[in-house]
């Protein structure tokens, strides 16, 4: 258990300085005074690990706390405050920081959806504190509104909009009929997407906070390699353009929830009803759409990233730490007492929206109907449009489905696929929050 608080300056250590720590330390400088008040001690930043001292930083960095000596650094802490990402070394200088006995603040969404266990134990045995609030949703107060204010009650379903870029680039093209590739492109040049924006557009950056928001809403370990995960690149401005027409937007979502046979979590791109709140999140925004059964519906939505709003959440954390320093208690440990099963992706029930192109005949929505009860999956809506393919005349078949089982629709697309008359599946998307 760590000692008690001798009065002094509590030792911050930050490791990294890129565009939120840079933000971190500012606020760390400029709100000096206000964050003692709320502490009862002042916090002093002893030091900063870059990976070159050498480097260029913003002037409100102090260059004499400058190190490339992490495991010293953290050493003389009693609070680290990780912002390099990654698995290591980030992995070891937490635990080490750990072991030293200083509370630790993360906004590490890869290594806690990765190996989020081991250090909640870590934590949990030195008695410091874990607090990871950046990590899901940037400024977004929603790990602690999960963890905490919800705790009494029981939640059964987490929808979120858990990255600023692909809402982006999706808000685009369904705005102003932009194609994927030019919207990602345009995300660059306003630094919403990095250069290479695979872990955006391919899911596994929201995949990772899914991980961390199912295992803390259902008190069960779920890993990133429990999340199903799909990405938006099979996405085009058709798919966009008919979302509109059949009443929906396309977001990629992450789902947690919790069945009567476990938990599940995924993140796809899906079709959002436009009645419904999360279809309203626009541009770089997150949002995160929790139902819970005495809360009912809760909505909590902000800027999911950037330098400004995601050192909110992390000076949060610190703050929250550094009163438990000072006045004693401890933060929330890890919560898993539930241990559900983790049901694989095939599990479960979901309504779809299929696009066919098929031959414009008689006869041809019949052939498409037997295929789809052959395989438990009743229709509930067609609509169709005429088109023309290689000098061909089609029809853009569009059919939305009652709830099926998931697993049936691998084999359901690829008997749909083999139908004379089709000539192609366009596009198959779940619907969620009807």
């Amino acid at each position: 258990m760590v000692a008690p608080h001798d009065g002094g300056p509590l030792r911050i250590a930050l490791l990294g300085c890129g565009v939120v720590g840079t933000e971190v330390v500012r606020l760390l400088v400029t709100q000096a005074d206000d964050l003692a008040a709320r502490v009862g001690a002042p916090l002093e930043l002893i030091g900063i690990l870059v990976l070159d001292v050498t480097v260029d930083f913003d002037p409100v960095v102090d260059r004499a706390l400058l190190t490339t000596d992490g495991a010293g650094l953290v050493e003389r802490a009693d609070i680290v405050i990780e912002l390099i990402g990654g698995i290591e070394p980030a992995r070891t200088l937490l635990l080490r920081a750990i072991g030293s006995g200083a509370s630790v603040v993360t906004a590490n969404k890869a290594l806690l959806a990765v190996d989020g266990p081991t250090l909640y134990q870590a934590a949990d045995e030195a008695g410091v504190d874990l607090y990871f609030e950046a990590s899901v949703g940037g400024a977004i107060p929603i790990v602690r509104p999960i963890r905490e204010s919800l705790a009494g009650d029981r939640i059964s379903r987490v929808l979120g909009i858990l990255n600023g870029t692909t809402n982006y680039v999706l808000d685009r093209m369904a705005t102003d009929g932009l194609d994927l590739d030019v919207a990602v492109k345009e995300a660059q040049q306003l630094g919403f997407a990095e250069a290479d924006p695979t872990a955006d557009v391919e899911g596994f950056d929201a995949a990772a906070k899914a991980a961390i928001l199912a295992s803390l809403a259902f008190h069960t370990r779920v890993s990133l390699d429990d999340v199903a995960r799909e990405g938006i690149s099979g996405i085009t401005a058709d798919d966009v353009a008919w979302a509109a027409r059949t009443g929906h937007v396309i977001k990629l979502l992450a789902v947690a929830e919790r069945l009567p046979e476990g938990v599940s979590a995924r993140v796809h791109p899906t079709l959002v009803p436009l009645g419904h709140p999360l279809a309203g999140v626009r541009g770089a925004f997150n949002a995160v759409f929790v139902e819970a059964e005495a809360a009912g519906e809760l909505m909590f939505y902000g800027r999911g990233a950037g330098g400004r709003p995601t050192s909110s959440a992390v000076v949060g954390d610190v703050v929250s730490a550094a009163r438990h320093r000072v006045l004693g208690g401890k933060g929330p440990i890890e919560s898993r007492y539930a241990d559900l099963p983790v049901l694989p992706p095939s599990f479960g029930l979901s309504r779809f929206q299929l696009r066919l192109e098929v031959a414009d005949e008689p006869g041809v929505l019949a052939q498409v109907a037997r295929v789809l009860a052959e395989h438990d999956i009743s229709i509930e809506t067609v609509n169709q449009a005429i088109l023309s393919v290689r000098g061909t005349q089609l029809a853009d078949l569009v059919i939305s489905t009652h709830r099926a089982p998931v697993g049936a629709l691998a084999a359901t697309v690829s008997a749909l696929g083999a139908l004379e008359v089709v000539d192609r599946v366009t596009s198959v998307l779940r619907v969620e929050g009807e």
